[in-house]
């Protein structure tokens, strides 16, 4: 009885904690700024296999003679926005011949990308649910009438149809805006960059952060419209350098901490409505990333209460990674998604796993030697334990450290241990240039994993090369038409997908905001 007694004190005391951590995560709600913008322009859907996915939009005519014109039943038109938006459509809907005698009947396809107008949705087979396609058919009793789509959509191009009016009246559009939304406020630090291309970057880099600032860093606002460890990370580290809206990042911290599970590890993901709620993924790796973001807020902010108070949560990521090595301080190979690291079928997660801890062991460090709390000499030891098992993983014939009972080589695993500081600049230096010649088969596949790789360049003082990858990377989304800069993008394989289909793909994706941090933390 007693024992009983001291758990539900204890567990009272957690969740009256927890609700602590939550209350202060709601007092850093941001608030969301709106802004009209009205299309540029009507366009025309065009198969062309020289554009990627075999799609792109002709200009068919300006905005202001499309908004003139009568539409009976069965018209079908493209809205093209000009840019990437996010928000909620509004229209003007007036009737034109007799009065309405029965409903208008209209429904829209929203696209970032041409290929999510010019491909018809019910063909689609992936294997994330359709419903995230962004689509929508609405019913207006009354005319006339203004009329405001209830649901957020990611865009820049809408189709829209007449699906049904009546013989005896057409409609008119006498406006289509869209009021987008986001929590982004004033760029804090703009560069001045005379190459052009660098330029653009940047400015889609920024975009595409803002696009995905809401009442949290969503990863794309498109799909998931979620907060992710892993995107929040990048988002933090290009928002210090933007915006600067340090709050957001306090209040995605605290709704991290707020809802561990019972041992204590955070979510890889959270949603935020009509609740918070964990999702009930849990991965490796963006666990421990809930102790670095920690610090890069600290060393952007100097918030030294929020720090202490979220200490506790970030220590136990790392206590509860600490069991997942074995007596000679290597961690254990594991099956199935135990860790992201990068979205590469088949590759072995190990090493590049044992590498990003220590890398987050060495900035847990940091943290205690701020706290003074008497547990730096505990991570010291784990951190020697780590970094003596290094060696293990090391292939002395082909100069790469390998992963898995395979004993694969992968360039996630050679960035990850550059990163975590285990080899001398010299020797990491001659990792990555060696990596660059010889191209091994389990390569990279998202712009989460290319911007390892490039940090791994910079923090190697590779500045050069940093910047050939940029430009050969997200330089090619550009080359593509991107407005933002997108979730996937295989350069050799286009139509790559993950999940089945490049029509799911989110084209406007958190984890690709990272250009603008580069360029102008490392003065590029």
């Amino acid at each position: 009885m007693e024992n009983q007694t001291f758990f539900q004190q204890h567990n009272g005391q957690q969740v009256n904690r927890e609700k602590q951590l939550l209350d202060k995560a709601e007092d850093a709600r941001p608030s969301l700024h709106h802004k009209e913008i009205q299309p540029v322009s009507t366009v025309k859907l065009v198969r062309d296999d020289y554009y990627i996915h075999g799609w792109k939009a002709e200009f068919s005519e300006t905005y202001e003679r499309a908004i003139g014109k009568t539409y009976p039943r069965g018209s079908v038109f493209t809205l093209d926005f000009g840019e990437h938006t996010v928000g909620y459509l509004k229209l003007q809907l007036s009737p034109v011949g007799s009065p309405p005698d029965a409903p208008l009947c209209l429904k829209f396809k929203f696209g970032e990308m041409p290929v999510e107008i010019g491909e018809s949705f019910s063909e689609y087979n992936g294997w994330l649910s359709s419903s995230w396609l962004q689509e929508e058919t609405i019913y207006v009793d009354t005319l006339p009438q203004e009329y405001q789509l209830p649901r957020r959509y990611a865009f820049r191009y809408v189709q829209v149809e007449v699906v049904e009016s009546s013989p005896k009246y057409d409609v008119c559009f006498d406006f289509i805006s869209c009021t987008a939304v986001s929590s982004a406020e004033k760029d804090r630090y703009p560069v001045y960059l005379t190459d052009d291309k660098l330029k653009n970057m940047d400015n889609l880099s920024v975009k595409t952060l803002a696009d995905c600032m809401q009442d949290v860093f969503e990863d794309g606002p498109k799909r998931d419209r979620r907060l992710w460890l892993g995107d929040l990370r990048l988002q933090a580290l290009t928002n210090y350098w933007t915006f600067q809206q340090n709050d957001l990042v306090k209040r995605c911290l605290y709704l991290f901490a707020g809802v561990p599970n019972k041992e204590g590890r955070v979510a890889a993901n959270v949603f935020t409505e009509p609740a918070v709620i964990p999702d009930d993924t849990y991965l490796f790796d963006y666990a421990l990333f809930f102790v670095t973001s920690l610090v890069d807020y600290y060393e952007a902010t100097s918030d030294i209460e929020t720090l202490q108070e979220l200490w506790p949560v970030a220590r136990r990521q790392i206590e509860l990674s600490e069991k997942q090595i074995d007596e000679n301080g290597i961690l254990k190979d594991q099956e199935g998604w135990w860790s992201f690291i990068d979205w590469k079928e088949g590759l072995n997660k190990q090493a590049a796993s044992h590498a990003i801890f220590i890398y987050s062991v060495k900035k847990a460090i940091s943290l205690t030697e701020l706290l003074h709390n008497g547990e730096t000499e505990w991570l010291h030891r784990l951190l020697h334990r780590l970094e003596q098992a290094v060696s293990f993983f090391w292939d002395a014939e082909q100069l790469f450290f390998v992963s898995g009972k395979e004993r694969q080589v992968s360039w996630a695993t050679q960035i990850w241990m550059v990163l975590a500081g285990v080899l001398k600049p010299d020797d990491s230096r001659e990792l990555l240039k060696r990596l660059r010649k010889c191209q091994p088969a389990y390569s990279l596949s998202t712009p989460y994993m290319y911007h390892h790789f490039v940090e791994a360049l910079l923090c190697s003082d590779m500045k050069q090369e940093a910047v050939e990858v940029l430009m050969e990377y997200w330089g090619g989304m550009m080359d593509e038409g991107a407005d933002t800069f997108w979730e996937l993008y295989k350069p050799q394989d286009a139509s790559f997908s993950p999940y089945g289909s490049h029509i799911i793909n989110s084209y406007c994706h958190a984890w690709s905001c990272t250009p603008a941090y580069f360029i102008r933390k490392y003065q590029l």
